[in-house]
């Protein structure tokens, strides 16, 4: 086996020449096409958009920071010109039923000429009824209604009265009422004495008659309340006739301009109808409210129930709407219906009902956080009721839990007709789609956004558009083509990967505007890859105080790793760190000791635990490749620990797999390990070392230890073969590695990474299964068999000894 060879210093990193770009500035440059970057995306989001079936709605997922919101809103604002022109929605005071305002739709633009006539036709409804109740002719004809009932009333007493006279009774007008008594002539009535003076018999005759008068008397008197309602019917009669006389051509001048609604007829007509039956109360109302915004409850509101609530209107160029409800509670999603206190009592009526997001984005585009409303309570729930039914119902939150008792408003639920659009991690929509058996209908469309593109020279190329395009967007300088070929290696350090770029728009903004700050600082016209530059090395700066704190411990000696000499069960790994905006690496000490046991290897850090599932799995895999190497001429007698030596905290990840193996076999064979390296990776149960995350920071986080120190040339890192594409270094590891003062090494299997750290040749067995003599592996079968006769010696021992004292 042939020891592998360090890296050059071209694989290390993969730059972009800026020449290649084809421009000298980005001002030269158009915009990016989303679609370039994020095809199948926007693919998926243009079928969900143009299909018309229930249940096409959007699912954008993508990472935060990924412009996903951006691409959205680009994807709308241009599909917003097309498909049907959005309807204007409106309430209007139900005359049959006040608690159920009714629902207009009408064409777009026409919400508010309509909202308008009738402001205007109840500004002009006021004066017009005080005029028709305060003209000549509507009080003449009062007076002559009341006269006449007058009449009436007196004409009646005065019949009874003469009929009384002619029996010798007279009907007297006294405090106390009507009353009838006996007349001893034409002038005098009779006294009490006189009338006991009278014989019996004409005492009784006198007696029947005056009850019967009194009888009559009673009948007439009740008589008189239905003759003072029938005038009252006859008053309201004529002040109806003369409202209708007045108010009528009001309507009908604007009835015309809605001839082609025949909904807005219908309610025009209908308030006509109750203000002819409304009659004299409108005039009273006119007088105690003094003002059309006074806001009471239902038929109280008097000439506001003829106003128009204009819930919902959209502009004249019939452009469909674009909502993004940023706060999806339930009130701003369905709708509210406010309340305002009127004699101590809550009160509402239709005037007051608000609309939600769902209202305003109806014929067009609602776009949502998925997660801020799953976090809103009831708010995910009443989304898709609206959704299966079709229609948005406007539902009180107060009510929903019981804290209201009062009557409310149910106003008439609006017909849906609207895209949503839910934005989200990934890691939400395959939840839902797991755990919500209702969302795969409602949201057939999931646009998965990139999350990295390869780096070839096309998708480069329409990376330096994207970098034009996202400068121009937030306004900052042009860059030329070497700032641009710098921020376009840095989206390869981005994705972890020399060939591909990160689509996280984020950073990359952040980027571009702090350039273009240090620009302005230095006055440039351009942004020049000086700036880029600075830049980075500024937002590292703000970022690495944590980082130094690490390697000011080690290098204290506070925190112990060797970087020379060499050492048993003893290896440098490497740690990643991720803290905010700031990922870093340090080298950590990882040991191994055995004695004889029965073939177990003991995960300390699972044991107090400290270690993660992920990491536990990796040391019970080196196990099991220890094992099948080495166990199958005899069996393992060994009982061996690992540590992360001086770890306070949790262990979690396999990529030190590795470093466990190679120190864990160091202890067995009884051969020290080079310190001056370090080592990454995870291993599977053959043997082969596969790749793992954060190469390069590990890389620097232990070339700024050993450069720190004083680089030897003897120091470097262990790498898994296939993360040397990713490596995309910082450039004084480039640099070091170009002089000769650092090496770094991919390295595809344990044996290779053995001959490395111990400077011996692996071994590989022959026929017979032998190891070749002073290779490691053969150390290795040695230290299995010395264990394994030690494990037997103390066995025998042990049962002789037993077997003697019994």
């Amino acid at each position: 086996m042939t020891a592998p060879t360090p890296l050059t210093p071209e694989a290390l990193y993969t730059a972009c020449d800026p020449a290649q770009l084809g421009f000298a500035s980005s001002a030269e440059l158009s915009d990016l096409d989303t679609a370039q970057i994020h095809g199948r995306a926007v693919e998926a989001m243009h079928l969900g958009l143009d299909m018309k079936h229930a249940g096409y709605n959007l699912f954008v997922l993508g990472e935060t920071g990924s412009g996903r919101h951006a691409i959205t809103q680009q994807l709308l604002d241009a599909e917003r010109h097309n498909g049907s022109t959005p309807a204007d929605w409106c309430y209007v005071y139900a005359f049959d039923d006040p608690t159920r305002p009714n629902l207009l739709k009408l064409p777009c633009g026409r919400g508010t000429q309509l909202r308008d006539d009738m402001q205007q036709f109840v500004e002009a409804l006021t004066p017009a009824i005080n005029a028709v109740f305060q003209g000549d002719d509507y009080r003449e004809r009062i007076e002559a209604l009341q006269e006449e009932a007058k009449q009436r009333e007196a004409s009646a007493l005065k019949a009874l009265g003469d009929e009384a006279a002619g029996q010798s009774i007279a009907l007297v007008r006294t405090p106390g009422g009507l009353i009838f008594v006996p007349m001893k002539d034409d002038e005098n009535p009779m006294s009490q004495e006189e009338f006991q003076a009278l014989a019996e018999d004409k005492q009784k005759e006198m007696a029947e008659r005056l009850q019967a008068l009194h009888e009559r008397l009673h009948k007439l008197m009740n008589e008189f309340p239905r003759w003072h309602q029938e005038t009252l019917n006859r008053m309201k009669q004529v002040g109806s006739e003369a409202l209708r006389t007045t108010v009528t051509h009001l309507v009908e001048d604007i009835k015309p301009r809605y001839a082609d609604l025949p909904e807005v007829s219908e309610f025009l007509d209908a308030a006509l109808q109750d203000i002819i039956e409304s009659g004299e109360s409108l005039r009273a109302s006119t007088h105690s409210e003094g003002d059309t915004e006074t806001t009471t409850y239902s038929g109280s509101i008097a000439l506001q129930r003829y106003l128009v609530n204009l819930l919902v209107a959209h502009p004249a160029d019939g452009a469909r709407p674009v909502v993004y409800e940023d706060h999806p509670t339930l009130q701003n999603l369905l709708g509210r219906i406010e309340a305002q206190v009127h004699m101590g009592t809550l009160v509402s009526n239709f005037t007051l009902i608000r609309a939600g997001a769902l209202h305003r984005a109806n014929g067009g585009f609602l776009v949502l956080d998925a997660l801020k409303v799953l976090q809103q309570p009831y708010a995910w729930e009443a989304l898709k009721r609206c959704l299966k039914s079709g229609a948005v119902r406007i539902e009180s939150l107060s009510e929903m839990i019981g804290l209201t008792s009062t009557m409310q408003l149910e106003p008439e639920p609006m017909p849906l007709d609207l895209k949503i659009v839910l934005i989200g991690e990934r890691l939400v929509y395959y939840l839902l789609s797991q755990y919500d058996p209702d969302f795969p209908a409602l949201f057939k469309i999931n646009a998965d956004l990139e999350s990295e593109i390869e780096r070839n020279p096309a998708n480069t190329a329409a990376y330096a558009r994207l970098i034009a395009t996202l400068a121009r967007r937030d306004q900052l300088r042009p860059l030329a083509a070497p700032a641009v070929a710098r921020v376009i290696e840095h989206a390869a350090r981005l994705a972890n990967d020399a060939q591909r770029l990160t689509t996280q728009m984020q950073p990359l903004d952040d980027l571009l505007r702090e350039a273009d700050h240090a620009a302005a600082a230095a006055k440039g016209e351009r942004i020049e890859r000086e700036h880029v530059e600075a830049a980075l090395a500024a937002h590292e700066h703000r970022n690495e105080r944590i980082r130094e704190r690490y390697q000011e411990q080690i290098l204290r000696g506070q925190i112990l790793v060797d970087t020379a000499g060499a050492h048993v069960g003893q290896v440098n790994g490497l740690a990643v760190i991720v803290l905010g905006e700031s990922t870093f690496a340090h080298p950590v000490r990882i040991t191994a000791t055995v004695r004889v046991g029965e073939g177990e290897v003991i995960d300390i850090e699972r044991e107090v635990k400290l270690g993660g599932p992920i990491h536990s799995k990796g040391v019970l895999i080196l196990s099991s490749f220890m094992a099948s190497r080495f166990g199958l001429r005899l069996p393992l007698s060994l009982k061996a620990s690992l540590v992360f030596e001086q770890s306070y905290g949790g262990v979690e990840g396999d990529s030190a797999s590795v470093a466990e193996l190679a120190a864990l076999l160091s202890a067995v064979a009884d051969v020290p390990l080079k310190q001056s390296l370090a080592v990454t990776g995870s291993v599977n149960q053959f043997g082969v070392v596969q790749p793992v995350g954060g190469i390069n920071e590990k890389i620097e986080g232990y070339f700024d230890i050993c450069a720190a120190r004083g680089l030897t040339g003897d120091q470097g890192v262990l790498i898994p073969a296939p993360n040397a594409v990713h490596l995309m270094l910082k450039p004084a590891v480039v640099q070091a590695v170009r002089e000769g003062k650092f090496r770094i090494w991919a390295v595809s299997t344990v044996d290779e990474a053995l001959e490395l750290l111990t400077g011996l040749p692996a071994g590989a067995p022959d026929e017979k299964g032998q190891m070749p003599a002073g290779s490691v592996n053969a150390r290795i079968a040695t230290g299995l068999e010395r264990l394994a006769k030690l494990r037997k010696e103390f066995s025998r021992d042990k049962g002789g000894g037993d077997s003697a004292e019994s």
